[in-house]
């Protein structure tokens, strides 16, 4: 039965999904469900979006799942300003041509096109967030800002919340199927449910403060860096450009395990420290904000509770080196969207739903590790490591791996060793069940498509259009049968074909099969399944395969 229709004369409060908390993750994951159809109500306490420029690092996963979403294109444009912002810069000062490049280019020579249609796009939080909030609203979603949740009950049918608005202080009772809690590192959500944590733990704690300096810019130069450590053991911090010409952003070390206070941090001391920091005594600074924030390493024992779903800093915890924090979780809310609409829209059984946590949690128990032994390696301003914590200091290597490389071995898959690592120890995207799908260049009627803009509203069966396997009859066969919304696409240079591959392409070779077999994708661009070959039965065996992934009785 699709639960999505809403009606009656308390419609305004009834809603299949009540999401909490409006940020990065909250905002993103209303995108992904206005983009299936999902009706849903977001509560945020806050006003409005973000004003203070962090978070902006969204990896290429990240922008492939904007680019799904129709909307990478206005992250860029947003994102425009910094955008021949390149590299890592450690320095004792800016002054001069000193330090050391921790690494010069995020792409250098382009090699990420092998594996993406997708780049890295530094956007920060504030200029990133109002692109979500217009394109969500656009797509329906009721989006409540000043309103606060003050409590919730969930029963076997669903979850009632009670909201207050900040303005009117007006008291809502909104019903849901759902409520995903993307309400911040501190969640009452989760403190509510006492989902306890694990993880190491608080590991260091900044004060990020913006200011203006006209004359930076030319202490800069040319290096146009996405942050530079400065090291000066007096005034060390990390320095980050929201502009490159007046607008900037430092993180001092902070110390409340040793008494210090946010209110220590006076407009004065703060702008000694920025000039002792860059190496000129006399630079221009205008203190403008400035705002505690705390990195740290913790996990949440479980994601779940009945209908109730962590994501983002709710769920997780991670230093901010490499980026992580808010790419996983917005990889979350992309994970458990296309499920709620599944067991929403009444083609998947609610047992798909426990697959989230399956999935999302141990790829976050593996990046947090990751954040923080990155936060080693780059010698993170006030992070000071216990012995042996992330492994010697220095240069590991890239991320590419934890970015687009991580898998699912147990979850909503088929075909897969459950004792798998959630990341190998090389990158590998040949379409194995439980992994990111390849991405291949196609031409869809004249149009030039990776694979990976096929998934998103469905899943989706690949196969060859001159394959013995008969996979694409089988496939509208079965999703009929099953009333699942299932596409399937034939490749080939035939007058049958959906799609044609591009130049010196094989598509079945990438994906780990032959011309006779078959791939099935999720939703959200992994693969579920795949038959190297061809089947006595594809019908029977599709079923059955779409039966188990789907938790169909």
């Amino acid at each position: 039965m699709n639960r999505f229709d809403v009606a009656g004369e308390e419609a305004g409060h009834r809603t299949p999904v009540l999401i909490v908390g409006g940020s990065l993750v909250g905002l993103s994951t209303a995108l992904f469900l206005g983009r299936l159809g999902v009706p849903h109500i977001l509560v945020e306490r806050h006003a409005g979006t973000s004003i203070h420029p962090r978070g902006r690092g969204n990896n290429l996963r990240t922008m492939e799942l904007f680019r799904g979403s129709g909307i990478a294109s206005a992250i860029q444009d947003a994102a425009s300003v910094l955008a021949r912002n390149n590299g890592i810069l450690q320095a004792p000062s800016l002054v001069g041509d000193v330090g050391e490049w921790l690494f010069k280019e995020i792409d250098p020579g382009g090699g990420v096109a092998r594996f993406s249609p997708s780049g890295w796009c530094l956007c920060s939080q504030n200029d990133l967030e109002p692109v979500l909030r217009e394109r969500a609203g656009e797509l329906g979603g009721d989006l409540r800002f000043s309103t606060e949740l003050m409590s919730f009950e969930q029963d076997a049918e669903g979850v009632t919340a009670q909201v207050k608005s900040r303005e009117t202080g007006e008291h809502t009772t909104i019903r849901a199927d759902y409520l995903v809690a993307a309400d911040g590192p501190r969640s009452p959500v989760r403190e509510r449910l006492a989902i306890g944590q694990r993880g190491q733990g608080d590991l260091f704690h900044n004060v990020s403060i913006t200011f203006l300096s006209r004359g930076l810019a030319d202490v800069v130069g040319d290096r146009h860096f996405i942050v530079c450590y400065l090291t000066n053991p007096e005034a060390d911090g990390a320095l980050l450009p929201v502009d490159n010409q007046q607008r900037w952003v430092f993180h001092a070390p902070w110390h409340p395990e040793h008494g210090e206070t946010l209110e220590e941090f006076t407009d004065e001391r703060c702008k000694e420290h920025i000039r002792r920091a860059v190496g000129v005594p006399d630079l221009d600074v205008e203190i403008t904000g400035r705002a505690p924030w705390h990195a740290a390493e913790r996990i949440a024992e479980r994601y779940t509770d009945g209908r109730v779903f962590l994501v983002g800093d709710s769920a997780h915890e991670m230093p901010p080196t490499g980026a992580f924090g808010s790419n996983t979780g917005i990889q979350d809310g992309h994970n458990l969207a296309w499920k709620l609409a599944a067991v929403l829209g009444g083609w998947a059984g609610p047992g798909l739903l426990a697959s989230y946590d399956a999935e999302r949690r141990p790829v976050a128990e593996v990046t947090s590790a990751r954040a923080a032994a990155r936060s080693v390696e780059h010698s993170h301003p006030g992070y000071v490591p216990a012995p042996g914590a992330g492994g010697p200091k220095g240069k590991r290597g890239g991320i590419l791996n934890e970015v687009i490389g991580y898998r699912y071995p147990q979850g909503a898959v088929l075909g897969i060793d459950p004792t798998a690592p959630v990341v190998a120890d090389a990158l590998r995207l040949t379409g194995e069940p439980g992994s990111r799908a390849p991405h291949v260049w196609l031409h869809r009627a004249g149009t030039r498509i990776s694979t990976l803009d096929l998934y998103e509203r469905s899943l989706v069966l690949l196969s060859s259009e001159d394959g013995a396997g008969g996979w694409h009859a089988a496939a509208a066969h079965v999703g009929q049968q099953l009333s699942v919304p299932l596409d399937a696409y034939r490749i080939g240079d035939g007058p049958d074909a959906e799609l044609s591959p591009a130049s010196d392409t094989d598509w079945a070779e990438a994906h780990g099969v032959t011309a006779d077999g078959a791939v099935l994708v999720r939703p959200d661009g992994f693969v579920a399944w795949r038959s190297e070959g061809a089947s006595a039965d594809p019908g029977a065996e599709l079923r059955q395969a779409l039966t188990a992934i789907l938790s169909r009785d």
